[in-house]
């Protein structure tokens, strides 16, 4: 088993980390502050990333994306995590890989302009009544002889303000579930507000309704009824990316900064980092993070090696999720006043770990998925040796 990385890898991983330290990084304070990114800075930064190839790297090399693996991408998702949310969709984009089960005049509508830069595409799962339950979904699609009639909302909508189409699961049967691209622009489709959220400040979430969308047919993406394994599929590799793999990066990053703190700070004498429960602290979230990047490169490798994820990316979500709400919190115990006072960014962090438990199923969610497969299957579940 070879942990080191290749040269191209380390060139990846340079370049991407580069970028974000010159690029995004002094962004940061002005999205905060202004609570948005401004259209144009965001094409700009868009433009930039495209020009350089770190656009859309999850995506097939044929569809004009990155073409990288699992692997390769997730180093790069751990590099993502140390800027903040709406700065980093806005730069690698988020092309979602349900799209690529478009075919014919889907592809140059949707697939490709995405892939481009040149289409946002935002997700549209969550309801009111339905946030983990997807199944719960009330949005209902009918058939008509000219298509499809959309009625139904969505909320907590993340980049609904940038998006140009959304991917929207709706019911088309008692028990079927399917998956539509949904332009912005279409009669009877209203944005709502923004659900102004306690963290990741610049990153829209907002409601969408939908009053008697007519949709044409080429908008069923997938096969009817397949909807919902097209869309868990999907949110798989999303919570591997945007959860596990980010929050390795923003726990890395924040504990470098505790790390610095506590080399700097000095009280009664001496630098606090002599303190032996501040070393605790640095040592227990050093030890977290190893443990969280080895469970995301792990299950990576498990989709680059066409085997059953489910269970590992289910595992990462947990884990990933927890380490970095422990981290930050160390982090605000370390910086002491410092750390709560928005003066410097640690309580932003604190502010946006909070969401990283809730998002892409609870962590109470996964922790029932991962016990019932364990009473199935028991030691199989992570004996990486069967």
């Amino acid at each position: 088993m070879d942990f080191a990385l290749n040269d191209e890898q380390k060139l990846m991983i340079d370049t991407v980390r580069r970028f974000i330290k010159t690029e995004l990084q002094p962004l940061e304070q002005r999205v905060e502050d202004e609570g948005r990114l401004d259209a144009d800075l965001a094409r700009r930064l868009m433009d930039q990333s495209r020009a350089i190839g770190l656009y859309a790297l999850n995506m097939p090399a044929e569809h004009g994306g990155g073409g990288l693996s699992a692997v390769d991408w997730m180093l790069c998702e751990e590099q993502f995590g140390h800027s903040t949310d709406i700065l980093v969709r806005r730069a690698f984009g988020n092309v979602y890989d349900a799209l690529l089960a478009c075919e014919g005049d889907q592809v140059p509508r949707w697939l490709a302009p995405a892939v481009r830069g040149e289409r946002t595409c935002g997700l549209a799962i969550t309801e009111p009544g339905a946030g983990s339950d997807a199944q719960a979904i009330k949005t209902h699609a009918r058939r008509t002889d000219n298509g499809w009639v959309l009625n139904g909302s969505k909320h907590f909508i993340s980049d609904a303000e940038f998006s140009d189409f959304f991917l929207v699961s709706a019911r088309t049967g008692d028990r079927q579930i399917s998956l539509f691209a949904v332009d912005k622009n279409l009669p009877g489709f209203t944005v709502g507000k923004d659900q102004e959220m306690m963290g990741l400040r610049g990153t829209p979430h907002m409601e969408l309704f939908f009053d008697n969308v007519a949709l044409e047919p080429i908008a069923l993406i997938g096969k009817e009824g397949e909807g919902f394994k097209l869309a868990m599929n999907m949110l798989g590799r999303v919570r591997l990316a945007l959860v596990g793999a980010r929050a390795v990066g923003k726990a890395s990053h924040v504990l470098e900064m505790m790390t610095t703190y506590a080399n700097d700070r000095q009280q009664f004498g001496k630098r606090i980092g002599e303190f032996q429960m501040i070393q605790q602290m640095l040592a227990d979230s050093t030890v977290e993070i190893h443990a969280a990047r080895l469970m995301v490169l792990h299950a990576a490798w498990t989709i680059d090696a066409g085997l059953d994820a489910r269970i590992p990316i289910s595992m990462v979500k947990l884990h990933a999720s927890e380490v970095l709400g422990k981290v930050v919190d160390r982090a605000v115990q370390i910086f002491g006043g410092m750390g709560f006072c928005k003066e410097l960014p640690i309580e932003r962090y604190y502010r946006d770990a909070r969401v990283y438990r809730i998002f892409d199923g609870t962590s109470e969610i996964h922790r029932s998925v991962i016990a019932r497969e364990v009473l199935k299957r028991g030691a199989e579940v992570f004996d990486l040796h069967r």
